[in-house]
């Protein structure tokens, strides 16, 4: 899971957290931590085993069946936090380890957009950078007037189920309580 606010108390951090507490048992839902310490992308300075934190991410990616991506949306797009990471795990170009991988996209904000701008523009960085971005899995549009966990507890429970690919979508939350629809 790659969240991508470094706020500790963030929407998207504590969304991320209720999916692995809610997680299915057998599955492993594991929340990188270290995005805060992964440089800018610079392919100057992308040299294999140079750089921990991006040693760390790589590998926590290609390590993972399947990656969830959380996202708010900062000035009407991804969080540069987020979109980092995304070129960083594109890396060497055609084989890093977002290739082909299926990816969950939820974004969260208290705005009334609820970042969905963010979640379309990462939906396309992640499909640009060889990502298999699940189409049937629509968890978006998330707004959080109250406290985050009202109505993220019944989100971060269809993103456990949605790490399994099925096919769910939350078509809003309004006042703490979700809209979800599972076909």
């Amino acid at each position: 899971v790659l969240v991508g606010s470094l706020r500790a108390a963030s929407v998207n951090r504590q969304l991320a957290e209720t999916a692995v507490a809610v997680a299915p048992e057998g599955a492993d839902v594991i929340v990188f931590d270290g995005l805060g310490e992964v440089p800018f992308y610079n392919e100057d300075i992308d040299v294999a085993g140079s750089i921990p934190a991006v040693e760390a991410l790589r590998d926590a990616a290609g390590r993972a069946d399947a990656l969830l991506l959380l996202t708010p949306e900062y000035n009407g797009t991804i969080p540069a936090v987020l979109k980092n990471a995304i070129d960083w795990i594109s890396r060497p170009y055609g084989t890093g380890a977002v290739k082909d991988k299926p990816v969950a996209v939820i974004s969260a904000s208290p705005s009334g957009n609820g970042a969905q701008w963010a979640h379309e523009d990462t939906r396309k960085a992640v499909r640009i950078a060889g990502g298999k971005v699940l189409e049937d899995v629509t968890l978006a549009n998330l707004r959080a007037r109250n406290h985050p966990m009202v109505c993220m507890n019944t989100a971060a429970r269809r993103a456990g189920v949605a790490a399994h690919f099925r096919n769910i979508k939350l078509l809003g939350t309004t006042s703490g309580k979700g809209l979800v629809d599972i076909q």
